[in-house]
């Protein structure tokens, strides 16, 4: 069984590329998320009734034991399953300026976002170059590649990821995996409902913000061997506020 795991994979962002995987693909879908049970079993109810199948993973991408014990029993359960594109997708925001950051906050940020690429990564990576083929896909963020002011934790966060796709690219490139970063802009999902688009949209060349299934859209593309020839890049989808 070839699977798709999508991290954060209940809301937003997440949810739209989980919908838009059982569309396009055959890969059996797993929906990863930390706490909101009923979102997350809302995304597979949208899976199934594209006519794919998929499951519920729950655990905390920061955690390392967490995330090994829930893909070791995983593997257990699924002797001949592979797991082949991973959507790093978890991710959240402690906004604050940088001289008043509680360190609690620098630390949660960076250990969803890079700790979680580091822990779902790392663990799957061994079986993806016996596979000979794979798809890694990062989220990252226009935050990683122009940094934003009250957001010093998640730029470097995603920063950083960025730097590890270029990175852990070119290890990889000749079993035939690929690895790439999708940068969104301002995205229409619960992480941006608290800003005032009618002021923002003003930055913003195509004068809109973005929606979750454009995103999921490219991240589909990614996922395909269409894409075979990409990788080690960053692919911004921000509406031109920074290219």
């Amino acid at each position: 069984m070839k699977s798709v795991l999508v991290t954060g994979g209940s809301r937003g962002i997440g949810r739209a590329i989980c919908k838009k995987l059982a569309e396009d693909t055959d890969y059996h879908i797993i929906i990863n998320y930390k706490g909101n049970k009923q979102a997350a079993e809302e995304t597979l109810t949208l899976v199934e009734q594209n006519g794919n199948t998929g499951e519920l993973l729950q655990f905390d991408v920061s955690n390392f034991d967490e995330v090994k014990q829930t893909l070791d029993h995983w593997h257990v359960n699924n002797e001949k399953g592979i797991i082949e594109v991973i959507v790093n997708n978890a991710g959240i925001t402690k906004d604050g300026l940088f001289m008043w950051m509680p360190k609690q906050d620098w630390d949660e940020v960076l250990n969803t976002s890079l700790g979680g690429f580091f822990n779902v990564t790392n663990y799957l990576m061994q079986k993806l170059l016996r596979n000979k083929y794979g798809r890694i896909i990062n989220m990252v963020s226009v935050s990683g590649m122009k940094g934003t002011p009250g957001q010093t934790n998640y730029s470097a966060a995603k920063g950083a990821i960025v730097g590890a796709t270029k990175a852990l690219a070119q290890e990889v490139a000749k079993r035939k995996i690929t690895v790439n970063a999708v940068a969104p802009g301002f995205i229409n999902s619960d992480m941006t409902s608290d800003l005032d688009e009618k002021e923002l949209k003003k930055m913003i060349p195509v004068n809109r913000f973005g929606n979750p299934e454009e995103v999921a859209d490219l991240v589909s593309f990614l996922a395909s061997q269409k894409s075979s020839y990409i990788t080690g890049e960053v692919i911004n989808i921000n509406g031109g506020i920074y290219s």
